[in-house]
């Protein structure tokens, strides 16, 4: 197995540190300026500039953090699946940077740089990966590239639209990275989930049935590609609802209930249940029977909330040689990410208590994200605890 030199400093030895720790702290800030804007319980302040507050919200959660939390995994995942390097040192902080410049250009009356970094970052993702699964014939995960390629896609037709050079509306872009973005949460999930669980939950057998796995991923990209075509939203609600069955015997297999004493691995599955809320719901706004908004908050606080809250803090733990157990912060952040989500959704569906629900899910939200980052900045920015390079 070949491997990089050390990072002078355990910060940029390995992609999961800077970006989990910047996502992180993105989220929470983020959410605690979006409420800011909005809330009737505080003073609005002005954004930065250029970008409408909800667009800009919508923007950094999906671009922003979302962005960041794949990154991060990915640019580790590949390392481990390929024995191959990945951008360590300076070359991974150039990576930190090229996403930074994102943030900036994107808060501020900056259209035309927001565009060009934002899109630039997933393209630079793709480029760091792929020399490894080059390198080393992993063929399987090529994939993924094509995947960061249209994250890419969706960042540009959200901009051009904003721009006014794209007949669509700026969210069209952001519900179609949305779908990516659901799409390689349900392929890592698929393959981590019943890893851990069997490893983490004595007696457990979590399973992967052929059939089911590739009638879950193949409607998913089958929602995806009516979602790009527009076709009838009848087909697009017979897609979703199939898609939801899918997954919720998929994750029947992988045995949930025997997680409840493992809160490392029972956040895995409470955030891929809550991506089987997320079709349902979607199915129902298709036929017209609910607001479309509850289905998106069921997948970006609830889907990509828990799942990326659990797979920061499993992989940060296994990755820096520390006890695969959540402690009672942990726990704690795990619970208001998934109150977050409850309260989103439901105040979504009761009209009188929208503002208060946006208020207080905002403010849990923000109050899971920091506990993380105030507890594992010195996870991250320390070298493993068992000497291990990484």
């Amino acid at each position: 197995m070949s491997r990089q030199p050390a990072a002078r400093h355990a910060l940029w030895a390995l992609g999961f540190r800077p970006f989990y720790l910047l996502g992180a702290l993105l989220s929470a800030a983020g959410m605690l300026l979006w409420i800011l804007q909005l809330s009737p319980h505080a003073p609005g302040v002005p954004l930065p500039g250029g970008m409408p507050a909800m667009l800009w919200h919508a923007h950094e959660m999906v671009f922003g953090f979302t962005s960041a939390i794949i990154a991060g995994f990915l640019l580790t995942a590949v390392r481990a699946w390929t024995g191959q390097p990945t951008p360590d040192g300076w070359r991974l902080a150039a990576l930190a940077a090229l996403w930074l410049l994102g943030r900036f250009f994107a808060a501020g009356p900056y259209p035309l740089l927001a565009a060009v970094t934002v899109t630039a970052f997933p393209l630079a993702v793709a480029w760091a990966i792929s020399g490894a699964l080059w390198r080393s014939g992993n063929r399987r995960n090529f994939f993924f590239i094509a995947l960061l390629v249209a994250l890419a896609a969706s960042s540009a037709s959200f901009h051009l639209a904003l721009a006014g050079r794209l007949p669509i509306s700026p969210l069209d872009g952001l519900h179609i990275a949305l779908d990516v973005v659901l799409f390689i949460i349900a392929v890592i999930g698929g393959r981590v989930i019943p890893m851990f669980t069997n490893n983490g939950v004595p007696g457990t057998r979590a399973t992967r049935r052929q059939w089911i796995e590739r009638a879950a991923l193949g409607l998913l990209l089958a929602l995806l590609a009516a979602h790009v075509l527009a076709l009838p939203e009848g087909i697009q609600a017979a897609l979703a609802l199939a898609a939801a069955a899918a997954h919720a015997a998929r994750l029947h297999g992988w045995q949930p209930w025997r997680t409840l004493r493992t809160p490392l691995v029972w956040i895995l599955h409470a955030g891929y249940a809550w991506l089987v809320v997320h079709l349902v719901l979607r199915g129902l706004a298709h036929l017209h029977l609910i607001p479309a908004v509850l289905a998106t908050h069921a997948l970006t606080a609830g889907t990509i909330g828990a799942m990326t809250i659990g797979m920061m803090t499993r992989t940060a733990r296994g990755h820096t040689g520390r006890p695969l157990r959540a402690d009672r912060w942990e726990i704690t952040a795990y619970l208001l990410i998934l109150c977050a989500a409850f309260v989103r959704v439901a105040g979504g569906a009761w009209p009188a208590a929208y503002g208060s629900a946006m208020l207080a899910s905002g403010l849990m939200w923000a109050a899971g994200f920091g506990i993380y980052a105030v507890r594992y900045w010195p996870v991250l920015s320390r070298p493993r605890l068992d000497g291990k390079p990484g």
